[in-house]
């Protein structure tokens, strides 16, 4: 079961949200601490939810001056695909790079990554390792032979015992991805994203 999917109920009208505008980017920015996690030098996996999304075509609607139920709904139509389903994580992977030179380095060096991140769950011999599977419709979009893209939207899929054991812990989120050794160490999410992490696999 996934998530309850943004309707067009759910999305202000633009003088609407110019109203909540400032609130609301504060309060996703505070949740967005807790779901982006960066991972050696350039990538970062943002774990999204109901708000981070909701954020998302907001901020598209307003960039883009939509007025019609039309315009709305295709937003919705793409932008619910990120949500998450019972029992999985669903985040946005960004290759951070800032210059030509570092696209050239690292984008032929990095194809497959979105099949490379890991959540390790537990520790020692006894750890399960849940790697990312990516969305479908973007992957055919995004992924070439030679290179690959600078943003992958990627999904966790657990069972009913690891999520019991993601609750308690620790997880870490790994890059398991042969040009990419600076990532190999991981990084333990904190206790903080661990809970926010179980609620959105709990459905919550």
């Amino acid at each position: 079961m996934s998530a309850a999917p943004l309707t067009l109920d759910d999305i202000a009208d633009l003088r609407a949200y110019e109203r909540e505008r400032d609130e609301f980017r504060r309060a996703v920015i505070a949740e967005k601490r807790l779901r982006r996690v960066s991972i050696g030098p350039v990538v970062t996996v943002t774990f999204e939810s109901r708000t981070t999304v909701r954020f998302q075509v907001q901020e598209m609607a307003r960039a883009e001056r939509m007025t019609t139920d039309g315009q709305i709904q295709r937003e919705l139509d793409v932008y619910n695909r990120l949500l998450p389903s019972t029992g999985e994580l669903s985040a946005t992977l960004f290759i951070e790079l800032t210059s030509e030179e570092q696209l050239r380095t690292w984008l032929p060096k990095l194809v497959g990554i979105e099949r490379s991140i890991v959540l390790r769950i537990g520790t020692g011999a006894g750890a399960h390792l849940v790697r990312s599977v990516p969305e479908e419709e973007h992957e055919s979009q995004l992924t070439r032979p030679e290179t690959t893209s600078a943003v992958h939207y990627v999904r966790f899929p657990c069972t009913a015992d690891e999520l019991a054991r993601f609750s308690t812990g620790p997880v870490t989120l790994l890059v398991n991805h042969a040009g990419y050794p600076e990532g190999h160490g991981g990084v333990v999410l904190s206790d903080a994203t661990r809970a926010l992490l179980a609620g959105d696999m709990a459905g919550s």
